[in-house]
């Protein structure tokens, strides 16, 4: 379980109103990000309020039923509307979002955490904090629009480098380059007056989520969860971690806190292995809720000790075509599928969490995958 960092008398916690779209952070292409909203359910309890894509109603009672199954808590109170002008109508709810952006602020104004989350959403303002507070990262040039990236500036450079725009989501503006040739290239795709960074690669498989939460408590840890790659794709994310390395994002955690951060936020940290040594590399700070939270949040509630999260396609459009009777958690046996992103299956997609030890994982993933 998480660790207390910051520990605060609480207050009693009033209920909260839940709104997890994330059409106002995320890239285009993205294929059923609309319908994203629905992963929410399961960090719900009763007397939440939750807002749902209306699409979703359709598959409401199959996952309510499944949730029940299972032993996961959740509220039954649901808004069949994502619009953010619902959060201003519940002023006494606590808010909880996906990502507190201009909207967010705009109808639930919170002064410090929008300045906090806009700060640090910047990967130049990361590095810059970074180089501050002596939190570890790889080698990175920060440049005001990619323009400023000449050679004299570049010349000792290590190849291969990333080239990215300094606000991203999903992978959107991040270039890998070979080399010059390449690097020119990608130079070339960005605008002028775009902020840009240039960012050594990192030699290594192995890469973490360092999640933090933060509640009337304090500032805690919540999580470290192991990405799983297939290549270069993020397929989704392991726990327990191999490695735990709290220490060296803790400086910017507790700036983050200190500054107003609110809900959930997450560093990712690649593991650099030579020889007998090991480094830790802090590549960037996503200060919202991301793809590893959601499962993440659910293994809490069911004090899972050995899981994985993946995303898998399927060929069903509804979750009333899925079998899972006997391969659905069991909490008496401690194994088995969940469901976690749940609404794309209308489109083609999900995201399950698989409990149990990592032979009954790789069991349940290969019937999982056989009936999807």
């Amino acid at each position: 379980m998480g660790e207390a960092l910051a520990l605060n008398e609480p207050a009693l916690m009033p209920a909260r109103i839940v709104n997890h779209d994330i059409m106002g952070c995320t890239a285009e292409g993205v294929v059923g990000n609309y319908l994203y909203s629905g992963r929410a359910l399961g960090l719900t309890e009763p007397g939440d309020l939750l807002q749902l894509h209306p699409e979703l109603r359709s598959q409401w009672s199959y996952i309510r039923d499944h949730y029940r199954r299972v032993g996961i808590s959740h509220t039954e109170q649901i808004i069949w509307d994502v619009g953010q002008d619902a959060l201003a109508r519940y002023p006494e709810r606590e808010v909880s979002v996906f990502y507190f952006g201009t909207d967010e602020h705009r109808v639930r104004p919170d002064a410090a955490w929008f300045r906090a989350v806009d700060f640090i959403n910047s990967k130049n303002n990361f590095i810059s904090l970074a180089d501050r507070l002596g939190v570890p990262v790889p080698e990175t040039l920060c440049f005001a629009q990619a323009s400023d990236i000449t050679p004299r500036r570049i010349a000792t450079f290590p190849y291969p480098c990333y080239l990215k725009a300094a606000v991203s989501v999903s992978g959107v503006g991040i270039y890998r380059c070979g080399d010059s040739t390449e690097l020119r290239a990608a130079i070339g795709r960005f605008e002028p007056g775009v902020p840009v960074q240039l960012q050594q690669e990192v030699a290594t498989d192995c890469f973490l989520n360092l999640q933090y939460r933060i509640t009337a408590y304090g500032l805690e840890r919540l999580t470290a969860t192991e990405q799983i790659l297939d290549g270069c794709a993020h397929q989704g994310n392991r726990f327990p971690a191999s490695h735990e390395p709290w220490e060296r994002v803790e400086p910017m955690a507790k700036w983050l806190y200190r500054e107003g951060m609110q809900g959930l936020f997450a560093f990712d940290v690649a593991v650099v292995q030579e020889k007998e040594r090991t480094d830790y590399l802090v590549i960037e700070c996503n200060p919202r809720f991301n793809g590893a939270s959601y499962p993440t949040l659910i293994a809490h509630k069911l004090e899972l000790g050995h899981w994985q999260a993946r995303a898998f396609a399927t060929r069903h459009r509804s979750l009333t075509f899925l079998e899972l009777t006997d391969i659905e958690y069991n909490p008496r046996r401690g194994e088995g599928v969940i469901l976690v992103n749940w609404g794309p299956i209308l489109v083609g997609k999900t995201l399950f969490l698989i409990a149990g030890p990592e032979a009954a994982q790789q069991r349940l993933t290969w019937e999982l995958q056989r009936r999807l």
